[in-house]
């Protein structure tokens, strides 16, 4: 349940971060699949090195906004990413 949480945040961290960083945009399909991909990893990855789903990982409203919040930085930060990547490539 947890990584469908960080999917769905992801996503949605990925298309507010496209439309905040015109820039980086990737499109309403692109920013969701980067937000997707960064949600699951990015997710899974800050919760593992920061410790918010201490307490053996229940399902309470904390670690439920624990991992909205891992998941949409996570969409956020690979839509970036990839971003940043596609200007360099298309110079």
């Amino acid at each position: 349940m947890e990584l469908i949480i960080q999917l769905i945040a992801g996503a949605v961290g990925g298309n507010v971060a496209g439309r905040l960083l015109r820039q980086f945009d990737l499109g309403t399909l692109g920013n969701s699949v980067a937000g997707i991909l960064g949600g699951g990893i990015g997710g899974q990855l800050i919760n593992q090195f920061t410790n918010l789903n201490a307490g053996g990982g229940g399902m309470d409203i904390g670690a439920i906004v624990g991992q909205i919040a891992s998941g949409g930085v996570g969409g956020g930060v690979l839509l970036i990413i990839i971003g940043v990547i596609r200007k360099m490539m298309s110079r």
